[in-house]
């Protein structure tokens, strides 16, 4: 059973909902044509179950908190409960979607269940520039679950790279719940695993003595890590508008940009479309700030980046391979080429410093930890002042994709909220676009909109100050809108 116990890092994501915040990821995907039946999508996610087994699975918790919870097969699933169908006042457009999306992002996930739902989305108005239908699917899943980066695999069993779909395969195979354990099945589990581990921290001794200069090169390089990363501790982020107390309710909202455009800006300046992603946030949250009277001089915020440290062999695996770097955002610089600039330099320097290798460390020392210790160390962890907001850019596929013969038009993600974390910008690159969403509490950002605009108006600037034209060549081409 110690084959299906969470990692530390996942363990902690349970820790972390406290006082509103909900640690599930999500996103809003838009469709092109009429929406399928819900039938029809609860069976053609039946069908695909089987290939993320743990989406029936749910959360087992070791007695007197003596062993991280253990995932374990859920006797009563119900795909109805989880896959559900709803529709939009009269009909809706993007405003009244993004305020159900709020709605449902503020609602945490029942851990008595499997830690995923998933919302058919209908009476969504036609598409402003042809008429075509349109219609959405809005999904969350716990981050103990999956992290953003393998997510984009999981997602794939369910999205199709044509209209025609993939061929049949024949009916999944039957799926037979495996007995829950008993608690003092749990409860022994977890003492042995407890019993056991270090004879893991043996095996570094051994590896040393058998590959001394390679071990030691390692070691050397985590320290480093390590170092960096308690330098970022002992440097709180400034006070700020966006690290107050949160409470349960959610606003959403998206923007919706051109991948081709943050590609030519990239190579205009030189650095990274990651670099051109944070310089317009950052020039985006200086406006924002200024206009509410806040001095944004010399004033640097920090941004909790996660990158994903998953070999290549690993994509696909459940649980999260996910490291932390603190990135610094210059807001008090307003001019574009120089706020680049400084971006581009402070993350060049923050990658050399190792942080991303220090945060891994510290995350698989969490798997040695007594549980207790663990949860006290989330729990401090949520009354940080590490950072100030998250801002996570994940990369996904420049083709389109279909669900049910439906084209995906546009996808937009969302980061969660930590407790006094009232901002996180979540950023997917999706066949050519970049989904910018955006997830505030409600009462604390009452002007997301007006925060939208200013990311918008900053890539415009960036844009303009790199003598790149706002409209760039695209392989981005609509599709004729299926009927059925």
């Amino acid at each position: 059973m110690s084959a299906d116990r969470l990692s530390a890092l996942d363990a902690t994501f349970l820790h972390l909902e406290a006082k509103g915040a909900h640690m599930h990821v999500a996103a809003v995907l838009v469709f092109d044509g009429e929406p399928p039946e819900h039938e029809e999508l609860m069976d053609r996610i039946e069908a695909k179950l089987h290939l993320v087994p743990r989406y029936r699975q749910r959360i087992a918790e070791v007695p007197y908190d003596q062993g991280r919870p253990v995932w374990v097969d859920d006797p009563h699933f119900n795909l109805g409960y989880h896959v559900r169908h709803t529709a939009l006042p009269t009909p809706g457009g993007t405003l009244e979607l993004k305020a159900l999306a709020g709605r449902l992002f503020a609602q945490p996930l029942d851990r008595a269940k499997p830690l995923w739902e998933m919302w058919l989305v209908d009476r969504l108005a036609p598409d402003k520039r042809d008429g075509a239908p349109r219609w959405a699917l809005i999904s969350k899943t716990h981050h103990a679950l999956v992290d953003g980066v393998s997510g984009v695999d999981i997602a794939s069993v369910l999205l199709d790279p044509s209209a025609e779909g993939a061929p049949a395969m024949g009916p999944p195979p039957a799926w037979s719940p495996k007995p829950v354990p008993t608690r003092t099945q749990l409860l022994a589990d977890a003492l042995l695993d407890r019993a056991t581990q270090p004879a893991e921290a043996l095996r570094v001794l051994r590896a040393f003595g058998r590959y001394p200069r390679q071990t030691a090169s390692r070691l050397a390089e985590a320290a480093v890590g390590v170092g960096a990363m308690a330098w970022a501790g002992v440097n709180p982020a400034p006070v700020s508008p966006f690290n107050v107390k949160i409470g349960p309710h959610r606003r959403y909202t998206w923007v919706d940009a051109d991948l081709a455009r943050f590609r030519a800006i990239k190579s205009a300046l030189g650095g990274t479309v990651n670099d051109v992603v944070l310089t317009a946030v950052t020039l985006a949250l200086g406006r924002h700030l200024r206009r509410h009277g806040h001095d944004t001089t010399d004033l640097v915020l920090k941004a909790m980046v996660p990158v994903s440290v998953r070999a290549d062999v690993e994509r696909g695996a459940l649980g999260n391979r996910v490291s932390n770097m603190y990135a610094p955002l210059p807001v008090g610089i307003e001019d574009p080429l120089e706020c680049f600039a400084r971006v581009h330099e402070d993350m060049g320097n923050l990658k050399a410093s190792g942080q991303a290798v220090g945060a891994e460390v510290l995350t698989r020392l969490g798997d040695f930890a007594p549980p207790t210790i663990m949860s006290q160390a989330a729990r401090a962890q949520a009354r940080q002042r590490f950072f100030n907001l998250v801002v996570t850019n994940v990369p996904g596929p420049q083709f389109p994709l279909y669900l049910a013969g439906r084209r995906l038009s546009g996808l937009y993600p969302v980061v969660p909220l930590a407790q006094k974390q009232a901002l996180g910008i979540a950023i997917m690159s999706y066949d050519g676009r970049l989904g910018f969403g955006l997830l505030s509490d409600y009462d604390a950002l009452p002007d997301l909109d007006d925060l939208s605009a200013d990311l918008e108006r900053a890539i415009a600037a960036l844009g303009a100050a790199a003598g790149v034209p706002e409209k760039q060549p695209s392989r981005f081409t609509r599709a004729p809108a299926p009927t059925g």
